[in-house]
């Protein structure tokens, strides 16, 4: 009896659908992802067995090392109106162009005084720039208390939200400076604030 043959028949899979679609969430997760910004000065932030996630916006960050205060705010609107009100505060005039680049500054620490100089700076010298951090007077006339409230009645007037504050701190770093900047807190009625650490594996019993 003669033997079937059976037709054969292509094995090849158009991916062109799967390929856009591979593509299409590729490209979503690039706009939609949030950037790391550099820290002005190495932060070995200490560790900890407990999660809890640190909001995705609308968070004020103080980072502390070496001594030094460093201050973050996210969203640009935020960050130029409150230079806007710092610069009325401190009969500073920060023009339209310095106004849209300290914009797109995440994280800066120096003194208000000297940030037209340090707006100046092209990116590459910002990065080189040792940034002396930002005056944290307890007693006088104290530059980051100003820098904290501004940005908070920016973000109630703009968003009509409360900034949530974080302190990312050295683990390494002394104690006087993480006083002062829980009593500049305080002095604001902040008694609220998350602690930024790294997670480390529960202890087994």
């Amino acid at each position: 009896m003669p033997r079937v043959k059976v037709a054969r028949k292509s094995t090849s899979i158009d991916m062109t659908a799967m390929c856009d679609v591979a593509f299409l969430l590729l490209t979503f997760f690039i706009l939609t992802a949030k950037p790391r910004t550099e820290d002005p000065v190495p932060v070995d932030i200490p560790a900890s067995s407990i999660e809890q996630p640190v909001p995705d916006d609308n968070t004020l960050v103080l980072t502390v090392g070496k001594g030094k205060v460093f201050f973050s705010v996210d969203g640009n609107d935020i960050r130029k109106q409150t230079l806007i009100q710092m610069g009325e505060k401190y009969k500073i005039n920060f023009t339209p162009e310095e106004q849209e680049k300290f914009s797109g500054i995440p994280v800066f620490g120096v003194p208000i005084g000297s940030l037209k100089q340090f707006l100046a700076l092209d990116v590459d010298q910002r990065k080189e720039y040792q940034q002396p951090g930002i005056p944290r007077d307890t007693t006088n006339s104290n530059e980051l208390s100003d820098w904290i409230r501004e940005a908070r009645k920016t973000a109630r007037a703009l968003h009509e939200k409360a900034l949530y504050v974080s302190i990312k701190g050295d683990s390494k770093e002394e104690y006087p400076v993480i006083k002062d900047l829980i009593t500049v807190l305080q002095k604001q009625k902040i008694n609220k604030f998350n602690l930024i650490t790294s997670l480390r594996a529960a202890p087994k019993n």
